[in-house]
């Protein structure tokens, strides 16, 4: 057990608008946990991506590879948390007959006990909070009230960041779009320039030069309008996601 104050549960909020990414915010989040509970020594955040759990957060030594030990055998009790929407305790490694080979691993490691809270439980951001002790039992006399509500603060602040996040993402696509929209306006323009058609004739052209050549329209009309100019166009330098 470390000598560390115990600190009164942050602002998730608060942290939220410090941090400038929903990964910085959630190390900070297995930051501030750590120091809600003086027994602990080790805390990770699991949230699930693209259908499978990852550890984005960890602090201390053995919380990261505690956790991708549950991940290879798809279970464990961070797993469980996340999954069921349930707090999972663990009052003994060296007792626990759950999970196969796993309580074992852990007090190898040094984890006699442990604790997993499910963070933004039954949404597409599910996770879960890990605190890891190196004594038996070390969770049975702490004060998670703390605990508990930066949890649940932390479920709707995940949401928040996770919305941030695509709409950002959205933003950048519509960008590129738009810019690769560009690229070929200007390349229907130096067609028309050339071959004296409708703007609807040029686009027919460019489109079937695409085809022929197996290139994209947009690299196509970037490739025109740089063979007239001799410089590629900035909007061409913006690849579009996916």
């Amino acid at each position: 057990m470390t000598d560390r104050p115990v600190a009164a549960a942050p602002d998730t909020t608060a942290l939220l608008l410090e941090t400038k990414s929903l990964d910085e915010f959630l190390h900070a989040l297995a930051r501030s946990a750590l120091d809600l509970v003086q027994a602990a020594d080790g805390c990770g955040v699991t949230v699930e991506r693209q259908g499978r759990p990852v550890t984005v957060s960890s602090v201390g030594a053995s919380a990261t590879k505690l956790d991708e030990a549950q991940y290879g055998q798809d279970d464990g009790p961070c797993l469980q948390a996340m999954r069921t929407g349930l707090e999972v305790s663990v009052p003994d490694t060296l007792r626990e007959s759950r999970w196969a080979d796993y309580p074992a691993y852990a007090a190898v490691c040094g984890a006699r006990s442990s604790l997993s809270l499910p963070i933004a439980p039954h949404s597409h951001t599910s996770g879960a909070l890990n605190l890891y002790a190196p004594l038996p039992n070390a969770f049975d006399d702490a004060d998670l009230t703390a605990l508990r509500l930066l949890t649940a603060q932390a479920t709707g602040a995940i949401a928040l960041a996770q919305r941030i996040a695509d709409t950002e993402e959205f933003a950048a696509d519509l960008e590129a779009a738009l810019q690769s929209r560009t690229v070929i306006d200007q390349a229907i323009g130096v067609v028309v320039g050339q071959q004296r058609c409708t703007p609807e004739k040029a686009f027919e052209v460019l489109r079937t030069a695409s085809q022929h050549r197996n290139v994209k329209l947009r690299v196509l009309c970037a490739e025109l309008i740089a063979s007239i100019t001799g410089e590629t166009p900035p909007e061409a330098r913006i690849q579009p996601r996916g």
